[in-house]
């Protein structure tokens, strides 16, 4: 068994207790940051380590720091803890076995980017989590780690909990930040990214949770050490959530690198099929990420790897279902989800979503199949493409264009299994046709 980064002294009774915490070198990477370093050196620290994102871009985390503009205050940390993907629910279990972890790593990385104002914006179901936190946070200021001349330094930080009100939009980060000022939880344009002008117009860093719980350990264990675990490119370990028709679905923190069929099949990890049932759609970064199939088991779970397969590690996210899944139900399932929770702020995501599950519907509850749905289908995809707002509406084109791309057959079933009624009104997508592209 691995050494664990992120997942490390889950298994220390009472280890969200500040005293065993600190029992266990709680603290001391931040101790160590703030009284023997400075903040250029803890970015470089960060940056020689590899850490990239753990939210699902995979960006090098040293150097989005780095991008915050020279000079110009204040500038605000915020921690993404929205965790609204499906079947992603790593951060939960973080915060809620070991709070001071994640509380550590926002203060070290707000001291490294030199602000004085941090913010962990948590998803509003997360009550139970988010009270954790909030705890975790007065006993850190309790014992003067955070506040104000902390350790003497004459470094001033302040965390607040946030709790959102439930919306999957807000995961994506600036419609994180509208949501944190009060406003519509609604995307923002880019540029000005937030590092330029973020929350209240300021130069902003927005972190995952898993991606700041990393920074205490790099700084206790050293560059070396970090890069001991995954790949050149893709450094350190990654927490998957794994669920669907496994015998045993749980977070597990492997090294970059492991082959999907061993995070699966492995005794320590998922254990195999239910049933021992054959895999054959495996979806490996949350509802966004496109599809594979049981063919293609032999992928390593790592950024480079998995977009060399043409799909991406995402949140981490690994939904493994077996064969008696209908793809093209999946498709439509995971479409209502996106149409749900699109913000309604662009018509291709707003309207795209609509008629995708509108077709989907059709063809899959009602049993009322067409040839020309198929047609249907990739029209609207392809509108929505490239000219939604944000990545909402180009999440939502990636089930059903997996089902159809890799399970076109079913879609061939379903129209030969449609009896269309007599006086069926057909959804007239003419209208979509116009040049949707955002304002």
């Amino acid at each position: 068994m691995i050494e664990h980064i992120v997942m490390r002294d889950q298994d220390v009774p009472n280890i969200a207790d500040f005293g065993v915490y600190m029992r266990h070198g709680g603290y001391e990477a931040l101790r160590r940051a703030f009284t023997a370093m400075t903040p250029a050196e803890v970015v470089a620290l960060v940056k020689d380590a590899g850490l990239r994102g753990r939210g699902g871009a995979g960006f090098p985390t040293g150097v989005k720091w780095g991008f915050l503009p020279q000079g110009v205050f204040p500038r605000y940390l915020l921690c993404n803890c929205d965790e609204s993907e499906p079947g992603t629910f790593n951060n939960h279990q973080i915060i809620d076995r070991n709070p001071h972890q994640l509380i550590e790593g926002v203060a070290i990385s707000a001291y490294a980017i030199e602000c004085h104002t941090a913010y962990i914006y948590a998803r509003g179901e997360f009550a139970t989590a988010a009270r954790t936190l909030e705890h975790a946070v007065q006993q850190a200021y309790a014992a003067g780690f955070l506040g104000k001349n902390i350790l003497g330094t004459g470094y001033d930080l302040d965390i607040h909990v946030h709790r959102g009100a439930g919306a999957y939009i807000c995961g994506e980060e600036t419609a994180l930040m509208e949501s944190l000022e009060g406003k519509i939880g609604q995307p923002r344009l880019k540029p000005p990214f937030p590092a330029v002008a973020g929350l209240y117009g300021k130069p902003t860093i927005i972190n995952n949770v898993e991606t700041l719980a990393n920074v205490p350990r790099i700084l206790e264990k050293g560059v070396e050490w970090y890069r001991s675990f995954g790949t050149e490119k893709s450094p350190g370990t990654k927490v998957f959530s794994l669920s669907g028709h496994v015998n045993r679905p749980g977070n597990y923190e492997i090294p970059f690198g492991l082959p999907l069929h061993d995070l699966i099949y492995s005794p320590e990890y998922g254990g195999g099929m239910k049933n021992d049932r054959p895999v054959k759609i495996v979806i490996p970064g949350g509802a966004s990420a496109p599809w594979l199939t049981g063919e293609q088991l032999d992928v390593t779970l790592d950024y480079e790897a998995l977009a060399k397969a043409g799909t991406m590690l995402g949140s981490g996210a690994v939904i493994v279902l077996n064969d008696t899944v209908s793809a093209p139900h999946l498709a439509y399932k995971m479409d209502e989800f996106f149409k749900h929770e699109s913000c309604g702020k662009c018509t291709p995501c707003r309207e795209g979503t609509y008629f995708l599950t509108k077709v989907l519907h059709r063809m899959t509850e009602e049993a009322l199949a067409r040839p020309e749905d198929i047609g249907t289908l990739k029209d609207v995809y392809t509108q929505m493409a490239g000219n939604c707002f944000c990545l909402l509406g180009e999440s939502a084109v990636m089930p059903i264009k997996s089902a159809l791309r890799l399970f076109p057959h079913e879609f061939d079933e379903l129209i030969a299994r449609g009896k269309p009624k007599t006086g069926l009104i057909s959804i007239d997508l003419q209208p979509m046709k116009r040049d949707m592209s955002p304002v």
